[in-house]
């Protein structure tokens, strides 16, 4: 089901393809809600038992946590950073093996895309509009999702969490850890900031409220915010119609989102 501001679509439609950016969650936004997430795929493949025991324990503490809309921002953030760091060094710990991420890669495709993601993901490449992905998941596993579904362009820009291996194990991460709090335009490298500069209409897409905070608070009243959200809708569902433009439940496609955003476009 699909929840818009009729108005706001009203307010910002014709956007020219030159003026306009896309900046994206990953899992459960691109994917579906249903799916696997990024994480969820390396701890499945990672079988050692006392490394599952360990996560399972740490994902009972944090994951209620991350979807509680009603945890303060300043107190979410702390714990997503203590949860993505206890799972970082689980990996290291246990001596993830790059050959483990290779493997696991080879069955990418149980991630579940949602139907019509292709079609809007080449649209948008046809018209050269810039794509950003920034995914509190594994960059490692996003970029193959691309390159398998044949939509890895030029114009998408993946920010994410990249597992970093010397002599093939784990020792941490490329970059900074990126979490489900702290997405942000802040992290934009200079070529995104080239692929954007005077680009001022943007579609953002999340999953859970903070995703709002992926573009900068100056920006969010022009830019046409579309959220996904399976779990707690009946408890959330307001908390994201006063954040969000438009919001979808039940697995929405992106072949009615684009109904939507082709009014825009």
């Amino acid at each position: 089901m699909i929840y818009y501001n009729s108005d706001k679509v009203k307010n910002i439609k014709n956007i020219s393809d030159n003026s306009l950016y896309v900046v994206t969650d990953f899992d459960r936004t691109l994917t579906l809600g249903t799916s696997k997430s990024s994480w969820e795929i390396l701890s499945s493949s990672f079988v050692d038992k006392n490394y599952i025991v360990e996560r399972d324990k740490l994902a009972k503490i944090y994951r209620p946590i991350e979807v509680d809309e009603t945890i303060d921002e300043k107190t979410k953030n702390k714990k997503m950073i203590e949860w993505w760091q206890k799972h970082i060094e689980l990996l290291i710990k246990y001596k993830l093996k790059e050959e483990v991420i290779n493997n696991a890669i080879k069955d990418v495709n149980i991630m579940d895309k949602r139907s019509g993601l292709i079609e809007m993901l080449t649209s948008f490449h046809k018209r050269n509009i810039p794509v950003i992905i920034i995914s509190a998941g594994i960059g490692n596993f996003i970029e193959l999702f691309l390159k398998i579904n044949n939509c890895y362009f030029d114009n998408i820009i993946i920010l994410s969490n990249f597992i970093k291996f010397k002599n093939k194990v784990a020792v941490g991460l490329e970059n900074n850890i990126i979490h489900s709090q702290n997405k942000n335009e802040v992290g934009f490298t200079k070529e995104i900031k080239e692929k954007i500069n005077n680009r001022n209409n943007i579609i953002l897409m999340g999953d859970i409220l903070s995703d709002v905070k992926m573009i900068k608070q100056e920006k969010r009243d022009k830019a046409f915010k579309i959220a996904f959200i399976e779990e707690n809708i009946k408890e959330n569902l307001s908390l994201f119609k006063e954040k969000y433009d438009m919001v979808c439940t039940n697995n929405t496609s992106f072949y009615d989102v684009n109904k939507i955003i082709n009014k825009l476009i």
